[in-house]
């Protein structure tokens, strides 16, 4: 699959667990020590922000292709079998004030990661960018770490809906 089909295939699942929810479910948080659905879609809008910057600014940085380690990126993110707290610059803010201004920002920011892409091409491997978690990236697999945690929340959201609904 590629980059593209990769990140639209992401906004896809997204929207599909998004579907369907009222605004009451969308703030409920499942207990108080997770995220309600409002939250989990900031912290997602967050974080895809975040991403995009280090494609725009990241450091130049020739790095070969790597698929194994693209599609153990992928697979660590989308893998909710390990819980994971965010970093504090990364947390919920509470910045959207209902379900369909963060499904907005959310589908906003993905139609900017797109373009990056298709801007960008193969030169996304002479992007460089440091994770606190991952170490050092190129811009491929930023862009599978964007994809993948797009999935990631999907997940959690429908976690999130099962435990609520």
């Amino acid at each position: 699959m590629n980059l593209i089909e990769e990140l639209e295939s992401g906004r896809m699942d997204f929207l599909n667990a998004v579907e369907g929810l009222t605004e009451a479910t969308a703030s409920r948080k499942p207990s108080s020590d997770r995220w309600s659905i409002l939250e989990c879609i900031d912290h997602l809008v967050t974080v895809e922000e975040r991403f995009q910057g280090w494609l725009q600014t990241g450091s130049a940085e020739a790095s070969a292709a790597n698929p194994e380690n693209e599609a153990r990126l992928y697979k660590m993110l989308t893998d909710r079998s390990a819980k994971v707290s965010a970093p504090e610059a990364v947390l919920p803010t509470g910045r959207f004030g209902t379900l369909a201004d963060a499904v907005l920002a959310f589908s906003a920011a993905r139609d900017r990661s797109v373009n990056i892409v298709k801007e960008r091409g193969d030169r996304l491997y002479s992007i460089g960018a440091k994770h606190h978690r991952f170490g050092d990236l190129n811009g491929v697999e930023v862009v599978h770490l964007m994809a993948g945690h797009a999935r990631r929340h999907a997940a959690q959201i429908r976690e999130t809906r099962a435990a609520i609904e």
